[in-house]
């Protein structure tokens, strides 16, 4: 999984899939950022996407019925779970819209395991995956930070989680080989880190993304393969 997250407009969407990233992430209900699209222009995007490209819900919504609805209104089949929402919460999800894959998001705050692996093991049989993020203390944003969080910490959750593990936070092309070879997981995500001062994304920068990305999952499954 290569999530590029932020989609702009539908120029935006086409530049992202030419260059090879398999998901888009549409953050929507954000108690810090900005939203870059409303839901009707998300849901229009999403509707006009190539079917071997995955539209992503990113939100911070806590309330399964909200949170099903959205999914419905943009007509997406994955949703990351970014704030806190409660195990109960997530059941009803799983409950009331048992077609949607959940990926629950993990902020890694400092160094120490012990909250964030007592989180995965506590969500573990309620969704799909994880992903590890990183958290700004100066704006209180858990993601879309540009941060750089703890890969040791990622890295043992990867270990410590059944579920696959997503790794998300101050990934740009110049570290996601580094961070994937480090970390080992399942996927990465990129924002801030593949975009140009205006916000909007660099193709360049997407495509060497993407590129480094697939050379460092490569170099994984061949010292699988040896070993």
């Amino acid at each position: 999984m290569i999530q590029i997250a932020g989609v702009m407009d539908m120029a935006e969407a086409r530049l992202l899939a030419a260059a090879g990233v398999t998901h888009l992430g549409f953050p929507l209900r954000l108690p810090v950022h900005r939203e870059d699209l409303s839901d009707a222009e998300a849901a229009a995007i999403i509707a006009r996407l190539s079917p071997s490209v995955g539209a992503v819900l990113i939100t911070y919504l806590d309330e399964a019925r909200d949170v099903a609805g959205l999914c419905r209104r943009l007509g997406v089949r994955i949703v990351q779970l970014h704030g806190e929402i409660s195990p109960a919460e997530v059941l009803r999800l799983r409950r009331i819209a048992p077609e949607l894959a959940v990926i629950k998001s993990v902020i890694v705050k400092d160094s120490h395991l012990g909250k964030v692996g007592a989180e995965v093991l506590n969500y573990a049989p309620l969704v799909d995956a994880f992903i590890t993020d990183s958290w700004d203390p100066a704006t209180g944003a858990c993601g879309a930070t540009g941060r750089v969080h703890d890969w040791d910490v990622s890295r043992q959750l990867a270990e410590l989680s059944p579920k696959p593990l997503i790794l998300a936070g101050g990934l740009g092309p110049e570290n996601v080989r580094q961070a994937i070879i480090q970390v080992r997981p399942a996927g990465v995500d990129a924002h801030t880190g593949v975009e140009r001062p205006d916000g909007r994304k660099d193709e360049k920068r997407v495509r060497s993304f993407v590129e480094e990305a697939r050379a460092a999952f490569r170099e994984l499954d061949a010292a699988r393969d040896r070993g």
